[in-house]
């Protein structure tokens, strides 16, 4: 017999989580009661606080004077700096009235508003971090940098060009407004084409499965190191991320350094994926390529190489597979890959009960998280750069966007399989369970303290993905008694994308040779060598000091392949998948 009560729970839970949905789509994603309760607790907390009262209300008062003095004084004629710690309105332009008193004037209410949201004792941390999040985005969208009536520099561009900039703005904006509704238009002219401008190093395809295709590169020295390399990327991005221009691309990189490269392109999955969760990214994703390459090139052990969420699916799968005892595994190289994730940095913004489940609610409708939804949360993180300043610069500038090979790759998104997004966000994000012992992958708990193989990890210095404080606590879950961590100038992509040869970078490094010494990590920064230039030859001499001093006759991919042919030409067609 049916029972009443269930039946009505599940109507109810049904009936929620399409509300949800109907929000989601509405919000892009986003929960509003996150950010209501936000603003509730900062109100609450303030009217409780007469003291910060009265000192929020002296520097508003404070602030406002500067503003009337400031404003007096410049309609004197005279040049005055609006703002000289924000450099958007540093050029000659700003210093005139009025546009240098819209300046000041926007500082001062800017940073009233920043103290204010971040002053007020007994707010929530993580609802602190939610309202500096409202209040930058907030605040950057009310720049006077941003309008034409207000920005000097946009108004003498547009009497130099008698408006024809704006022509040329509405022009472009036109053409994204027909994209934007054209939901499957690809935009006409692509500067960069996979296989014909990215991801062009030669190679073959020696194994398909639903999930992934391996790619085997082809040898350019007559003989290579007995270790192949193996390279999990993140599945949230494709592969070519390290295969970009060949002036920057790591695997023709290493191929030319004489090793055996072997790379896995993730299938950009569709709503017919949904059930996908990381057990099959396991097993589809890492232990059947392991299988694969030992195939192809038994004679040793391989170098394992994870980027991003690729390295914390290696090192989920390397623990377990080091509990079972696994002996084909040379080193582990994490490059800015997380395993705690107590410190996830600005991401963790969108990481909470509620609004997970606003994203399961979005997710549950469509089988998977869309790249633009991604996107939607990144442009939020940054909203000045990745928002604001090429919004003006388009449509108000006139300035098509020329993009780089880095650029473009970024435009290239991928989906996310609902089940594995949200085990991946609420076990390892939410619950933290990989750091803690409790993650269980494949019917077995994953120990991180098995993982005993010299390792190799990489952090980069402006972070935002994956902060290098984060990635540096790697080293007191594993038990490697071989281990380096280095630090990198650069960002999550570019710092990481850096060429053998990089004017502009830098990068720290110190070894340990024991697997319980550990440094706090600024103790690690004041230890650790400076060495200008790219981390890329320092990371590639590590790997020769870890292979065998037997160097074994170069093969072409594909060609006896134990088992294993040719099945199609690098980059293969995964990659490909809009």
């Amino acid at each position: 017999m049916t029972d009443p009560i269930k039946v009505a729970t599940d109507v109810e839970s049904q009936w929620l989580k399409a509300m949800r949905a109907q929000f989601a789509g509405m919000t892009g994603g986003l929960a509003p009661e996150v950010y209501v309760l936000a603003w509730l607790d900062w109100c609450t907390n303030l009217a409780q606080r007469p003291a910060t009262q009265l000192e929020l209300g002296g520097m508003a008062a404070s602030k406002a004077i500067d503003s009337w003095t400031f404003a007096l004084n410049a309609l004197g004629g005279k040049p005055l700096a609006p703002a000289e710690a924000d450099n958007r309105y540093g050029v000659e332009a700003w210093r005139h009235w009025p546009y240098n008193v819209y300046a000041n004037s926007y500082r001062n209410v800017a940073d009233w508003w920043q103290a204010a949201l971040a002053g007020v004792p007994g707010v929530e941390a993580a609802n602190a971090r939610t309202l500096k999040l409202m209040g930058s985005n907030a605040l950057e969208a009310v720049s006077p940098a941003n309008y034409l009536a207000t920005n000097p520099e946009l108004l003498d561009t547009t009497r130099a060009e008698s408006g024809r900039n704006l022509l040329r703005g509405m022009h472009l904006w036109l053409k994204d407004l027909e994209l934007l509704f054209a939901r499957d238009a690809v935009p006409r002219d692509k500067p960069f084409v996979v296989g014909r401008d990215v991801a062009v190093t030669p190679g073959k395809v020696v194994m398909r499965n639903p999930l992934v295709e391996l790619i085997q590169y082809d040898p350019v020295t007559p003989s290579v190191y007995a270790e192949p390399i193996v390279i999990l990327p993140a599945w949230i991005m494709k592969y070519y991320i390290l295969d970009l221009s060949p002036a920057n691309s790591l695997v023709r990189y290493l191929v030319s350094q004489g090793h055996t490269v072997f790379m896995v392109s993730w299938k950009n999955p569709g709503p017919g994926d949904r059930d996908l969760g990381l057990d099959d990214y396991l097993q589809l994703g890492v232990r059947d390529v392991i299988e694969t390459v030992a195939a192809i090139a038994p004679q040793s052990a391989m170098h394992m190489v994870g980027y991003c969420i690729g390295g914390t699916l290696l090192s989920i799968a390397a623990a377990a597979m080091a509990a079972q005892g696994e002996r084909r595994i040379a080193s582990l190289s994490l490059l800015a890959a997380q395993t705690d994730f107590s410190e996830p940095g600005e991401l963790s913004l969108f990481i909470s009960p509620a609004q997970l489940e606003m994203l399961e609610a979005a997710m549950q409708r469509t089988g998977v998280l869309t790249a633009e939804q991604m996107g939607g949360a990144f442009a939020l993180l940054r909203s000045r750069d990745l928002l604001w300043v090429p919004a003006v610069n388009k449509y108000l500038r006139g300035q098509e966007i020329k993009p780089n090979d880095l650029m473009s790759w970024n435009a290239d998104g991928t989906r996310m399989p609902c089940r594995m997004h949200t085990e991946y966000l609420r076990e390892l994000y939410l619950h933290n369970k990989l750091a803690r012992g409790e993650f269980v992958a494949q019917g077995e708990r994953v120990d991180l303290s098995a993982v005993r193989w010299p390792m190799f990890v990489v952090g980069t210095e402006t972070d935002h993905v994956a902060p290098w404080r984060s990635v540096y606590k790697a080293r007191g879950l594993t038990r490697s008694n071989d281990y380096t961590f280095l630090l990198t100038s650069g960002g999550h992509n570019a710092g990481i994308v850096s060429g053998p040869v990089h004017p502009r970078r830098r990068h720290r490094m110190l070894s340990w040779s024991d697997e319980t010494t550990s440094l706090s990590p600024e103790d690690w920064q004041h230890t650790a060598v400076l060495t200008e230039g790219s981390w890329w030859p320092s990371w590639q001499r590590w790997l020769v000091a870890h292979s065998s001093p037997t160097e074994l006759a170069a093969r072409v991919p594909g060609s006896d392949a134990a088992g294993f042919p040719a099945l199609s030409d690098a980059p293969g067609d995964y990659v490909k998948q809009a």
